[in-house]
């Protein structure tokens, strides 16, 4: 499968998005091992993403290896190239919302 450089910058924005979520959810509803645990519901919340943010993670990781073997790349730097853009991109939206 032939990827291109900006889809592996949208599989880690998904990623990293996904990530953010599930960080919200543990932060929300503090340690599973707290007195009393999580609710069922919490559970399953916090499991659903969780997984997404696993399945994203491992699709974008997948494609840039891909990626680095039909480019002919290292494939760390097709990854540091990705998370620069990421990281990039980020900035310039955080810095266009505080305007």
């Amino acid at each position: 499968m032939t990827h291109i450089f900006d889809e592996l910058v949208e599989k880690q924005r998904a990623a990293d998005q996904a990530h953010s979520r599930v960080e919200e959810l543990r932060h929300s509803y503090g340690p599973p091992t707290q007195q009393g645990g999580w609710t069922r519901p919490q559970a399953h919340t916090y499991e659903t993403a969780w997984r997404a943010w696993r399945d994203l993670a491992r699709e974008a990781q997948s494609s840039v290896t891909e990626y680095a073997k039909e480019s002919g790349k290292p494939r760390n730097e097709i990854e540091a190239e990705v998370q620069q853009t990421v990281s990039r991109d980020l900035q310039q939206t955080v810095s266009r919302s505080e305007r």
